[in-house]
C-alpha cells in the first residue's frame, strides 16, 4: 500500500511542524544584536528557521531564555525542509566565573574573617 499526501497538505504539515518547535524552545541564537529561535540543538550544531533568519557566520552566542550558554563560531551546513543546519567549528560554554589558574585545596576556608 502506497501513501500519497499532495504537495500543499506536505508543505502544511512541515510549517505546522516547525511552528511547533519555535513555541515549545526556550533556545535562542545571537548574532550582531538579533536573535532568532532555534528549532533544534545536537552536539555538533543547531537548526533554524531557514525563511526568518538571515545567514550566520561566525561568532554567535546560544542562549537559553536570556541565560548565555555556549558561545560558538559556526558554519553553514544545509538547509533541508525549510530548515538551516549549522556546524559548531568551536563551542566553548559560557561561565559567570573566571577560571582559576591554580589548584585550590579541598580544606581551604571559603574565606578569610578579620579581627573588628
Amino acid at each position: 500500500m502506497t501513501t500519497y499526501l499532495p504537495e500543499e497538505l506536505q508543505e502544511r504539515l512541515h510549517a505546522a511542524r516547525r511552528a511547533g518547535l519555535k513555541k515549545k524552545s526556550r533556545l535562542r541564537v545571537q548574532a550582531d544584536g538579533a536573535s532568532y529561535p532555534v528549532l533544534r540543538l545536537w552536539r555538533n550544531g543547531f537548526a533554524v528557521e531557514d525563511e526568518t533568519t538571515p545567514p550566520l557566520r561566525g561568532l554567535v552566542e546560544l542562549l537559553e531564555g536570556a541565560r548565555p550558554i555556549y558561545q560558538c563560531l559556526v558554519i553553514a551546513a544545509e538547509a533541508e525542509d525549510g530548515e538551516m543546519r549549522y556546524e559548531f567549528k568551536r563551542s566553548t560554554a559560557v561561565s559567570d566565573h573566571a577560571p582559576a589558574d591554580f589548584c585550590r585545596a579541598e580544606e581551604a576556608p571559603a574565606g578569610l574573617l578579620t579581627r573588628g
